[in-house]
């Protein structure tokens, strides 16, 4: 098993989304490297933590490679915009790829300038790596498997 991270706007979405995919085997939604130690929600939110809202993926790499899930990720974002994804706008709602494998790295580079391409303007998406996870609340875990029709910026059909 592999993991890598993906921060695109509000996590409810974004994990929804990859949980579709087949071969990612487990998801959770936390807050990714920021300033602060175990944030909460409301505590991001208020955009002095420097964290992003993002989703941790456990991806059997037999089934789906990296290559196809950053794929899945640009088809979702617009990796174009400065702290906004969909009608959510501040620094948690940046886009990111936070890997945990070095050896990742010339992958997700080769996948950004490729997307590159598509855009006029510069792909401003974050690339690092993951520094600090902090596991969200659990109300937000699943949070649209819990709350069907609930919010989501992504179009999940």
């Amino acid at each position: 098993m592999k993991t890598i991270c993906f921060a695109g706007g509000c996590f409810w979405g974004v994990e929804e989304f990859f949980s579709r995919i087949p071969g990612v085997v487990a998801t959770k939604v936390g807050y990714a490297n920021g300033r602060t130690e175990n944030p909460t929600y409301q505590e991001v939110c208020r955009k002095d933590t420097g964290h992003a809202e993002a989703c941790l993926l456990e991806y059997n790499p037999g089934q789906v490679a990296l290559p196809e899930l950053l794929d899945k990720f640009w088809s979702v974002v617009d990796p174009t915009l400065v702290d906004r994804q969909g009608p959510d706008k501040g620094n948690q709602y940046r886009t990111g790829i936070y890997y945990l494998d070095e050896a990742d790295l010339a992958v997700i580079n080769e996948s950004r300038d490729k997307e590159q391409r598509r855009y006029e303007k510069p792909i401003v998406t974050e690339i690092e790596p993951l520094r600090k996870f902090w596991d969200a609340e659990e109300y937000h875990q699943e949070y649209l498997k819990k709350n069907p029709g609930g919010y989501c910026h992504i179009n999940l059909d």
